[in-house]
């Protein structure tokens, strides 16, 4: 217990709980260490003093059958420190089923620990009978007894860790460091206080430099006063001119003294304040900053338990610790990364057989890496098995109607990488308990983005896989490069930016009515910034220069055309409002330094709206250089599909047989692009993240303007209780995704609005 917490906001069973879940983590690393080098005498002694202070907090608050385990499993640790016992694998399997009772227990409400003990007081007496046993050297093995779960115990994969989750102990990370916990809706509003007298200082320096302004004026001022001065001189008629003007000089400088005084004074407080601000912004944010173990710790006990449970040996290692992370983020990543290592155990690495018949080591690897990179959190997790069958995946596929054969052969191994991030995308043979318990890479690809970050997968068969996770250090400040876009200030975060160009007009060329830039000998798509964002372009046919940003996601790569750079800023990043829903191309917003609103755009979302734009045939370029592309006046037809290869197959066929297609990528983006256009279709699949296919068909067919635009829901779902949910929530049509191989898509499509020339 830390010196520096705040007790008197805990009862005595709280300041036990807290005590006995840092003690926990201590014997569980102590224990997994010890399992590695049984051999390691040094590992015993804080063992020892681990057991023997849980022994002493579950005394003073009378917790009996807790200080009789903590004793019996306090004298293994001396007679293993004694050399009288060496530790086995059964014997730390016994003492990890002791601090998961005591983990347990930690998580109990004050009211439930009673019940909590004597619903587990058989457990309790078996475990003290165990300890007892493998002190004197009976100990035999014996198949474990399940404990009671508390109401409160945590599952092995959640979406979202709890906000109390004290997962490490205070020894750890520091032995100096006072700790004290505070509520995190109050560090999040301690946070925006902050962040806003960051913003308010700013703002001096913009009346700093207006009065500096002025004090230029003034000196403007005195000049004139002294020519004026030197022309009376010269005559006699205008003594009493001068005399008015000695007066006018004399107040002039006595005001100027006081202005530069007042000036000084301004600019030191000025500079003071700014220097507070930014030191107390800073130290809140370092508070909402945590070591990366903190969000892993507990994975090296759960790599351990699953690969004895599939009888294979596996070594956990855990790089870049001590990097610093917002807890936000953190407790956000638990559960993606939690799933990416039980894949990497369960489907990654080989049994010992396989691996030394392979000709590789029989203890696999899998390792978590974390590091700073370009103001971005970067975490890989990658194991030495046996990789991806890029194979497999494409039979998958086919075999899923998400593709045809003509279309998966024609595939890369990229483009093949991104169906596993499909809902219910699976290549395993089984279904296990370890990592297939209906959540997929899709939720891990889906928590990735909701914190604005991107996964990709590298794999090579026989050697292993990676997946690389690139998230935001911090939600709360992002650097930015602002622009000035339709007469307004829209930020572009800087990790996704590529490039920045300024090019003339001459070096635009021109194909087919679309407009490139080239740049490291490639020839890059360029886009207006203010079409995309459905604003009126302010560059005019003189401006000789243009502003260009570069952007990306895995697939693409687009140029995009502002009025002009603002510069970089480091932006607080506040949410819009949760009554606007999902605002197309937008992210969230911040202040300026000016107290300006500035609108932070969604890069992936960007990308999708350009992809619209082309494949709908209604570019709009640069005017002195190609003319405008006219809006086509064929049928428009809405795809919905989170799946990129799903939406592509369905774009082509529709759009090679004449009809103007727009896509979005899930029900959410959906809902607002059906809102805003004017489509005669909308085709939609039904599994998809923030609004799934029958919600989007429901309000579609509830709003009063839309109700009747006719919606086909093409999904690879094809059992009858699938076919009845789309049709009673409203859809006209309701096809499986193996319509693509002939002509029942495109039947259906004329079935319902005709031809497109029609």
């Amino acid at each position: 217990m830390s010196a520096g917490t705040d007790m008197n906001d805990f009862s005595m069973i709280g300041l036990f709980k807290m005590e006995a879940e840092s003690q926990c983590a201590v014997l569980t690393a102590g224990l997994l260490e010890l399992e590695d080098n049984p051999s390691a005498a040094d590992r015993i002694e804080p063992l020892m003093r681990a057991a023997h202070s849980l022994k002493g907090a579950a005394r003073i608050v009378q917790l009996d059958p807790v200080v009789k385990v903590a004793h019996a499993m306090e004298d293994c640790f001396v007679a293993a420190g004694e050399g009288k016992l060496v530790m086995a694998a059964d014997h730390i399997d016994k003492l990890l089923e002791c601090v998961d009772c005591f983990n347990q227990l930690s998580r109990c409400s004050e009211n439930e620990i009673p019940a909590y003990l004597v619903e587990n007081s058989e457990k309790m007496a078996e475990l003290e009978k165990s300890f007892t046993d493998i002190k004197n050297g009976n100990f035999k093995s014996l198949p474990s007894v399940s404990i009671s779960p508390a109401q409160t115990a945590i599952p092995a994969l959640e979406s979202e860790t709890s906000p109390d989750k004290h997962a490490h102990s205070e020894k750890s990370f520091s032995d100096k460091e006072a700790i004290v916990r505070i509520a995190a809706d109050k560090m999040n509003r301690l946070m925006g206080l902050a962040a806003e007298s960051l913003v308010g200082v700013k703002r001096l320096q913009g009346f700093e430099k207006k009065i500096l302004h002025h004090k230029k004026r003034l000196l403007e001022i005195a000049t004139l006063i002294d020519q004026l001065e030197q022309e009376a001189v010269d005559s006699d008629q205008f003594a009493d001119i001068k005399r008015i003007l000695k007066d006018i000089q004399h107040k002039h400088n006595e005001y100027y003294r006081d202005y530069t005084e007042y000036f000084a004074d301004f600019s030191d407080y000025s500079r003071t304040m700014d220097n507070f601000s930014d030191s107390l912004y800073r130290e809140v944010v370092s508070c909402r900053m945590r070591p990366f173990i903190e969000g892993v710790i507990d994975f090296p006990r759960s790599v351990r338990d699953m690969a004895r449970k599939l009888g294979k040996k596996i070594s956990l290692k855990i790089d870049g610790e001590s990097i610093a992370v917002d807890k936000d983020i953190l407790d956000r990543l638990n559960a993606p990364l939690n799933h990416l290592v039980r894949n990497a155990v369960d489907h990654g690495i080989e049994t010992p057989e396989e691996r030394l018949k392979a000709g590789k080591n029989e203890t696999g690897i899998v390792r978590l890496a974390a590091r700073h990179r370009a103001g971005m959190l970067n975490i890989s997790i990658s194991d030495d098995g046996q990789g991806i069958d890029i194979e497999k995946i494409r039979a998958k596929a086919v075999s899923k109607g998400l593709a045809s054969a003509d279309i998966a052969v024609k595939l890369s191994e990229a483009e093949l990488l991104e169906f596993m991030f499909l809902p219910g995308f699976s290549t395993a043979a089984t279904v296990t308990e370890i990592s297939g318990r209906g959540v997929g890479l899709d939720v891990v690809q889906t928590m990735a983005q909701e914190v604005r970050g991107v996964i990709n997968v590298e794999t090579e068969l026989g050697k292993g896989t990676s997946f690389n996770l690139q998230v935001p250090v911090s939600l709360s400040v992002m650097s930015s490069l602002v622009t000035n876009i339709g007469g307004e200030s829209y930020a572009f975060p800087l990790t996704r930016i590529d490039h920045l160009l300024k090019l003339s007009k001459g070096e635009i060329m021109t194909l087919e009515s679309r407009q490139y830039v080239k740049y490291e000998g490639k020839n890059i798509g360029l886009v207006s910034a203010a079409q995309i964002l459905g604003l009126k372009q302010e560059h005019t046919d003189s401006a000789d220069i243009i502003h260009v940003v570069i952007i990306s996601d895995r697939l693409n790569q687009y140029a995009i055309f502002v009025d002009s750079f603002t510069g970089e800023f480091e932006l607080v990043v506040r949410p819009l409002d949760p009554r606007l829903g999902k605002v197309s191309d937008i992210s969230s917003t911040s202040v300026l330094e000016n107290g300006y609103p500035v609108l932070i755009l969604d890069i992936d979302d960007i990308v999708r709206s350009i992809d619209n734009i082309l494949n709908g045939g209604r570019l709009q370029g640069i005017s002195n250089s190609a003319a405008a592309v006219p809006v086509s006046a064929r049928k428009r037809v809405l795809v919905v599909d989170d799946s990129i290869t799903v939406r592509e197959v369905e774009r082509n066929l529709l759009a090679n047989n004449g009809y103007d297609v727009d896509v979005a990528v899930d029900g959410a983006e959906g809902w607002n692009a059906v809102r805003a256009g004017q489509y005669a279709l909308v085709v939609t699949d039904v599994d998809m993240p923030r609004m799934n296919g029958i919600e989007l068909v429901a309000n579609i067919k509830k709003h009063e303007r839309l109700h009747s635009i006719p919606v086909m829901i093409v999904s690879y779902k094809d059992r009858e209780e699938d076919r009845l949910r789309g049709l009673e929530a409203g859809a006209d049509y309701y096809l499986t995704k193996s319509s693509f191989h002939d002509n029942t898509l495109l039947e259906a499509v004329e079935n319902l609005i005709g031809k497109s020339g029609e």
